[in-house]
């Protein structure tokens, strides 16, 4: 099924990355998205409802600090935390500071913070 063709929908995220190979292998292990090689050789990605897409990009520098931040949404954020630690992401903020939102933020392998949201139940 095609992605859902809206105005102002957000559909394609670059992400600054030293090494886009090994950006793209944390991302695909902790998150699932699909990667693949556009024809011009850069390494992008669908995530898992392939309305969103993009590609890690060199020669810009990671996003550090919170400005545009960006959420993924997770089934588990508790259990997306233990992935991105295993994989090689560090934790930012932890669970419970946006209380009650179920939040938390880590550190990507290209230095990029990001936020982890999961939907509240009731």
């Amino acid at each position: 099924m095609p992605p859902t063709l809206a105005n102002g929908k957000v559909c394609y995220v670059e992400i600054p990355a030293v090494d886009p190979r090994r950006s793209a292998d944390f991302y695909e292990q902790v998150f699932g998205w699909r990667i693949r090689q556009r024809g011009d050789g850069a390494i992008a990605f669908d995530d898992p409802t392939r309305e969103v897409s993009g590609a890690w990009v060199t020669g810009r520098p990671p996003s550090p600090e919170p400005g545009l931040l960006i959420y993924i949404w997770v089934d588990s954020v508790a259990a997306a935390v233990e992935a991105v630690k295993a994989h090689g992401g560090e934790i930012v903020q932890p669970i419970g500071v946006d209380d009650p939102e179920i939040t938390a933020r880590f550190r990507d392998p290209g230095g990029n913070v990001i936020g982890l949201y999961q939907e509240p139940n009731g």
